[in-house]
């Protein structure tokens, strides 16, 4: 039953995958641009900045990286999805005249605001300032302001995502292909549980995260010493538990709000600054992962294999550390769930493990790459684990028989 059951969704999940094959594979084509709102049709990248933890900075570190893409010599937008709360047009203040967005009364399309050569598109541009509405309207507000928009020829464009993990951020990774996440974070404790479940929500829509911010990481004291007010390693626990290959710390000084209070991002004031290197770096990492993504995953794979129960594992050489060489080996499912490293097996407070408990006889029903750095696995039980190849190479492996390794179902062979 369990096998017939895997192969019921396996075969569903291998429709899935090569719907998404096919889609980037076109991605550059007039056919896949053909099934984008017309707005898009000119974005090459669409990036996500979240954190589903309201107050960490995470407007800021979506302007300010907008505008450290732009003067790198890309063409950048910023989309502002939050409609109850919009923050881009006090972020950056363009001239009056031109803070308004447009609409034109025949087509329907929105001309965004522009300013410091970013395109820019947020409710609070609006006659309206903020809305007062249920979730599905908002939703709806918000896709048509996105897709509506006459974003032009853009190389990314910036989603500046509300805190949550709720219908708005449903509606937009459902509508639009959203290439990858920036999670943006602080080194409190109680911002981790949030974040991870931000994490977890992009691996449901299949989107790879590819760098962590941990803003108001640091300040460096009159004495020359380094501080630490609100602790260490949220930062750079989530990094490792979900295989996010970027981590930028950045530090707490006065003209980071100064800049957003004032209308003027940071890195556009004082581009020599500590905090415009840091964003240097950031989107140098983005890029890099861009391209990556775009060139297609490792040649790593990981299936189920429901003859022999087991986890069959392939990897090529590399690793994070980029020092480990191209094995196969065998896992049992078991083993795999007791090692999630996710917030279910974790105190948020403490920080020790806690007991699993779940039915020893579970199996996967779908393992679907995520980014070119780990796996999503639905288990029968409803649970969603993220398992990183890092992770599955440490794991205890199991020793597979000789008929086993050259059964024409297995990757041992």
């Amino acid at each position: 039953q369990r096998a017939t059951l895997w192969k019921k969704r396996q075969s569903r999940a291998n429709a899935a995958a090569s719907t998404s094959e096919v889609a980037q594979e076109a991605a550059a084509g007039d056919e896949a641009e053909a099934s984008l709102p017309k707005g898009l049709r000119g974005v090459k990248h669409i990036v996500a900045v979240a954190s589903c933890k309201g107050g960490v900075g995470k407007s800021t570190t979506c302007v300010n990286l907008a505008y450290t893409l732009s003067q790198s010599g890309a063409k950048v937008g910023i989309f502002d999805a939050d409609v109850y709360g919009p923050s881009l047009p006090i972020m950056v203040s363009p001239e009056y005249s031109k803070s308004k967005l447009e609409m034109d009364q025949e087509t329907k399309e929105i001309t965004p605001v522009e300013y410091e050569g970013v395109k820019l598109v947020s409710f609070g541009f609006t006659t309206e300032g903020s809305a007062m509405m249920r979730g599905p309207m908002a939703s709806g507000l918000v896709n048509q302001l996105l897709t509506t928009s006459k974003w032009g020829d853009l190389d990314y464009l910036l989603l500046d995502l509300p805190p949550g993990t709720g219908d708005i951020h449903l509606t937009i990774g459902q509508s639009v292909p959203i290439t990858c996440a920036v999670i943006v974070t602080t080194p409190h404790k109680l911002a981790y549980a949030d974040v991870a479940k931000g994490i977890r929500m992009f691996a449901r829509l299949n989107v790879p995260c590819v760098s962590v911010v941990e803003n108001m990481s640091y300040f460096d004291g009159d004495d020359g010493k380094r501080y630490f007010p609100f602790g260490q390693g949220s930062g750079k626990q989530i990094q490792d538990e979900f295989a996010i290959p970027g981590l930028v710390q950045m530090p707490i000084q006065e003209e980071i709000s100064a800049g957003s209070d004032e209308g003027v991002p940071c890195v556009l004031s004082d581009a020599q600054s500590e905090v415009a290197a840091r964003m240097r770096d950031l989107g140098s990492a983005l890029a890099k992962e861009v391209e990556a993504l775009g060139e297609g995953a490792r040649n790593n794979s990981v299936k189920y294999n429901p003859n022999v129960h087991d986890i069959e594992v392939s990897l090529c050489g590399g690793g994070h550390d980029g020092e480990v060489g191209a094995e196969a080996f065998a896992v049992d499912p078991k083993v795999v769930r007791e090692n999630d490293q996710s917030a279910k097996f974790i105190d948020q407070l403490t920080g020790k493990p806690i007991e699993p408990d779940f039915d020893p006889h579970i199996f996967p029903l779908e393992i679907i790459p995520l980014g070119n750095y780990a796996v999503q696995i639905s288990w029968s039980d409803g649970f969603n684990q993220i398992a990183t190849y890092d992770q599955l190479r440490v794991m205890e492996r199991r020793q597979a028989t000789a008929e086993e390794m050259h059964s024409p179902d297995s990757l041992m062979d």
